[in-house]
């Protein structure tokens, strides 16, 4: 375990609860492993794993974590980002699927058998895909692309973000609203809850926007400046300090070394206006990241993950508990040290114990795993 403690006159504090994870292995075979989801495939009242890996869109059954293949070899491309969401309130998770395009499964009567893949229209170039709740009950799938091949420079007009919105026959054509537009490096979509909806979340060279659906329409609200000019922010994800104060943690740059948080220090200040703390610059290609309240602090805590060897030649993951809700001091903890080249990572309540565990996927290591949350 590390230990981080900034500024010194902080020593007096009581440290937070230690947290602590047990590893299981579900699948060592493992392609490419680009993205997770969590979602009850099955309608047992369990929630299930599903990844997208190389070729094949796969789901893990919760208990006995049996793999099952949904969809494989969707077009040329690899099958790289999944969205799991129960949207109509029939307890059944519905799927989506990108692999250059957007697919959106039917589910069969048995989900252990094949799923049907649906074309989405104009769903070209898929990076990451959420599934997002534009007013109580009405949910969108919200799509990232990336630039075409005329566009290698990142810059071009059709770095953009396109929601949907699935009819009662959804092999009719879907809806869709075009939520933003960018001409700088955009990188990854994030989920967040905002007053009647959820907001879409942006990061990309300038630094993360903000959009909300209101009145029919996918608005632009307030965006949040990066910190460097020409760095694109990497992952972004939001959560709170308590007393309902925001913050959002972030891998800078894109696959880079820092994994950083924005805290605001005004009581009613926003996003904008919150200060950058930096939690770690020691990790190596890090792109995964999460929050959550895993020890019961009444705040979240961040979890990073990395795929390539730091200078001390691991791969892995690490947990930063701040002390306080301003987050000047925090522990940094070491999930896992040794085999998980973290390519994805994503948190779930997966045993209905009230504390969230853990699930990540390796690229170079080819492993997927869970981490049960065993702090008391």
């Amino acid at each position: 375990m590390f230990f981080a403690i900034f500024p010194l006159c902080y020593f007096f504090l009581s440290g937070p609860k230690e947290p602590f994870f047990q590893p299981q292995l579900i699948d060592d075979r493992v392609d490419a492993g680009y993205s997770i989801a969590i979602g009850d495939v099955d309608g047992d009242g369990k929630p299930d794993v599903l990844l997208a890996d190389g070729r094949v869109f796969a789901w893990y059954r919760n208990g006995d974590w049996k793999k099952f293949i949904l969809a494989e070899n969707l077009g040329e491309q690899d099958q790289t980002c999944i969205a799991a969401r129960d949207i109509d309130g029939d307890g059944k998770a519905e799927v989506a699927v990108g692999a250059g395009t957007v697919y959106y499964l039917e589910r069969p009567e048995n989900p252990t058998a094949r799923w049907s893949p649906i074309r989405l229209h104009g769903g070209s170039g898929a990076h990451s895909i959420r599934w997002a709740e534009a007013l109580p009950g009405r949910f969108h799938l919200v799509v990232l692309s990336l630039p075409s091949e005329s566009n290698k420079a990142n810059r071009g007009p059709d770095m953009k973000v396109t929601a949907y919105e699935r009819p009662d026959d959804p092999r009719q054509e879907w809806p869709q609203w075009t939520v933003g537009q960018s001409a700088r490096a955009t990188h990854s979509l994030g989920i967040g809850r905002d007053g009647q909806g959820e907001s879409v979340y942006v990061s990309n060279e300038a630094g993360v926007q903000i959009f909300h659906y209101k009145k029919g329409k996918w608005r632009p609200g307030r965006s949040r400046q990066g910190q460097d000019k020409g760095k694109s922010l990497g992952e972004v994800h939001m959560g709170s300090a308590g007393d309902a104060t925001p913050i959002m943690a972030a891998i800078e740059p894109v696959h880079g070394n820092e994994v950083t948080v924005y805290v605001p220090r005004k009581e009613g200040a926003s996003l904008s206006q919150a200060d950058r703390v930096v939690l770690d610059e020691d990790l190596h290609e890090a792109c995964a990241l999460a929050v959550a309240d895993f020890i019961g602090q009444g705040r979240d805590q961040v979890v990073a993950g990395w795929r390539k060897p730091d200078k001390n030649g691991r791969v892995g993951i690490k947990l930063y508990t701040p002390f306080n809700s301003l987050w000047e001091a925090w522990n940094i903890s070491l999930v896992d040290g040794g085999d998980m080249s973290c390519e994805d990572l994503t948190v779930a309540d997966l045993n209905n114990d009230g504390l969230p565990d853990i699930v990540a996927v390796g690229s170079d290591s080819h492993n997927l795993k869970i981490y049960w949350n065993r702090s008391e």
